[in-house]
Parts: structure tokens; C-alpha cells; sequence
């Protein structure tokens, strides 16, 4: 009956949304072990290409995996060595730069006293204190080398992912009954994922070192450190790359002087705008495709839930549940609302099934229609 339908209805989005509050609650109480193996999963997804690469050029497995993880734990290493000392020297430099931005900001308030621009040092530090953002800084670098501590788990379950990459297929075409187009899906939003984090991390790292380059040549502290931070943030489109550029413009105002403030601040926007608007869009392709509040509520929630690196590792998560979403045509009307105006455009062209739950005819097979209008 009509009825029924409705009350099952609003039982089951009940269900539903305590479902997903007692799974979210649990992937934040479980983040101290949930986030080594996020971590572990996304550096597996960028290292199969290279694996495969080298399977089907005759390497051995073992020594393609050997290869493989060498280069990692080389990278690894080479980034401990030369950004471990410099966020320890930060760290400890923290408390001068705070002073020294203090001293700035008087200034400032002082020459815009005599142009007749009057500001309470007292209220601009209550509404807008420039050396939290310096603090947060520290505090985020310090809590991501904490999660390093956990390198042996990482690299150990990355082994192992790798390992099992290539029986995956197997186990996938068991698992869904040999359904070709289920199958198709999957494999599709493998391939897409791993197709996004392996060209996303080849832009951000060209994004990070054009960074460490420009502030090392304009004299700015820890040039380095800025550019490891401006390599990770380029993974959260639209607003990383602010994040990333202000603790570094703060350093070169308190350093350096006003001039070099500009000029570092300069230096980060012609990087974005030329790596973000024409080499990333030829490089990626049809791109992230989403819409930029989703961009800032997945940051805020996955760095409410799984901290620092959630906030990382915001887009890409978000970016493989709407992969995930698009791949089955019940749940595609959810990818594009989670996508951009352009991606909505896109899909227009497809056209779109959206199950509905129809009231069930209760009458007997064998009753005769109603004669009422």
C-alpha cells in the first residue's frame, strides 16, 4: 500500500544516515591506524603504474617491486633528510618570527595612523592574528611528521597492496559473478583514480618546485619547506593553494621587508595560474570536476575526521566516491551534484536514471478493474 511504501521509505533514509554517522564516527576514533593505511592505499595507486610498466617489459615481479619501493624509500629519505632539520629549525625560530611580525604590524598600524586610517592594534589581533597563521603552520607540518613515524607500516602494507594488485581482477570477476559490465565499472574507476593521482602528483610536484626555487633565489628561509608544503596543498584545488602561500609571504614580510613579501606573493600566483590554468587542464584532461563548495566541505570534513591528512587527502577521497558514484547509473544523479557546472553540462548529453521505489499494486491478479472513475 501507498502508506506502507511511505513509512518503509522514511525508515530506510533513517537507516541510512545512522549508518553513515556511526561509520564516520568509527573512521574518527580509528584514526590513528585508519590513516597509515590511507596513506599506504594512495602511494600504492601511484606506484602500480610504474610497477606494471615494468612487468610488461619482462622484470621480474620481485625485482619490479624491489625497484619500485626502492625509489620510494629513496624519495622518502632524501624528503627526511633535507625538510626534517628545517621544521625543526621553524619550529624552534617560531617565537622570533612571531615577535618580528609584531613589530611589523605596529608599523603598519603606525603609518596608517599618519595617513589618517585609524586600527586598534588590540582588535586587529582579536579579529586577525597573522602569527596563528604561522603557529598552524608548525603545528600541521609537526603532526605530518608524526604520521612518518608509522614509515615501516606504510611501506609494508604498500608491499603488500602491490603484491596483490594483479590478482585483484580475478578476485573482483569472482566476487561479482563474472558480470562483464560490473566488472567494466570497477576496472573503470581504477583506472580512473590511479589516472588522477599519478598525473596529480607529477602537477603538484612541478607546482612545489617551481615554489622552492622562487623563494630560494629571492632569500627566503627554508625555501624547501615551503615547497613540500605548496606540493601536498596543490592536491586541494582552489584554496591550497592559499594556504599554502601565506605562512611563506608572512616569513618573506618579516624577513625581508614588504618588497619581498610582494614579490613572493607574486612568485605563487603567476606558478598557479600558469600550472593551474594551462598546464593542468591539458595535462588532466576532463579535469576534477568538482564544484568548489564540495571542494570546501570535503576539506573541512575530512580534516575534521581524519586530521592533517585528511585534509590532503581531501580531494582525493572525494574525488574516488564520485568516480564511484558515476560508474553505476542509480547513483549518477549524486556524482553530478557533487560536480562542477561544466561537468553537469557534460553529462547532460547522457541520460540519467534515477531508480524510483513505485507504489506495489496489492490488488489480486485474477480482480476485475475497478468500474469507479
Amino acid at each position: 500500500m501507498p502508506k506502507d511504501n511511505k513509512k518503509y521509505e522514511g525508515v530506510q533514509v533513517l537507516v541510512t544516515v545512522a549508518a553513515f554517522v556511526i561509520v564516520v564516527a568509527g573512521m574518527r576514533a580509528a584514526e590513528g591506524i585508519l590513516v597509515p593505511f590511507l596513506l599506504s592505499a594512495f602511494l600504492a595507486i601511484i606506484c602500480a603504474p610504474p610497477l606494471f610498466w615494468l612487468r610488461r617489459n619482462h622484470v621480474p615481479t620481485v625485482l619490479a617491486l624491489l625497484i619500485v619501493i626502492g625509489g620510494i624509500m629513496g624519495i622518502g629519505l632524501l624528503m627526511g633528510v633535507l625538510i626534517g632539520s628545517s621544521l625543526n629549525d621553524f619550529s624552534a625560530s617560531l617565537p622570533i618570527y612571531q615577535a618580528r611580525l609584531q613589530e611589523e604590524t605596529a608599523a603598519v598600524l603606525t603609518w596608517l595612523a599618519g595617513m589618517g586610517v585609524r586600527i586598534s592594534e588590540g582588535i586587529l589581533r582579536e579579529y586577525f592574528d597573522p602569527g596563528a597563521v604561522m603557529r598552524l603552520v608548525a603545528s600541521t607540518l609537526t603532526r605530518l611528521g608524526g604520521v612518518l613515524t608509522n614509515a615501516f607500516l606504510i611501506l609494508l602494507t604498500v608491499i603488500f597492496i602491490l603484491l596483490e594488485a594483479s590478482s585483484f581482477p580475478t578476485k573482483l570477476r569472482v566476487i561479482l559473478g563474472g558480470s562483464n559490465q560490473s566488472l567494466a565499472n570497477m576496472d573503470r574507476v581504477v583506472d580512473d583514480v590511479k589516472r588522477y593521482m599519478a598525473r596529480k602528483t607529477l602537477v603538484s610536484l612541478g607546482t612545489g618546485i617551481a615554489i622552492a626555487i622562487w623563494l630560494a633565489i629571492l632569500g627566503v628561509d627554508y625555501p624547501l619547506l615551503w615547497g613540500l608544503l605548496a606540493f601536498f596543498l596543490n592536491f586541494v584545488p582552489n584554496i591550497g593553494s592559499i594556504i599554502a602561500a601565506l605562512p611563506a609571504i608572512l616569513l618573506a614580510f618579516v624577513q625581508l621587508g614588504v618588497s619581498s613579501a610582494l614579490l613572493a606573493g607574486l612568485g605563487f600566483l603567476v606558478v598557479n595560474l600558469v600550472i593551474g590554468n594551462v598546464i593542468e587542464p591539458r595535462f588532466m584532461g576532463r579535469g576534477l570536476g568538482l564544484s568548489t563548495l564540495v571542494v570546501f566541505i570535503s576539506l573541512v570534513f575530512w580534516g575534521w575526521v581524519l586530521g592533517p591528512v585528511g585534509m590532503l587527502l581531501s580531494v582525493p577521497l572525494t574525488m574516488t566516491v564520485k568516480i564511484a558514484l558515476e560508474s553505476n547509473e542509480d547513483t549518477r544523479w549524486i556524482a553530478i551534484l557533487l560536480g562542477s557546472e561544466a561537468s553537469a553540462k557534460a553529462a547532460s548529453a547522457v541520460p540519467l536514471k534515477v531508480s524510483r521505489t513505485e507504489p506495489s499494486d496489492t490488488r489480486h491478479p485474477t480482480s476485475p478493474p475497478s468500474d469507479s472513475p
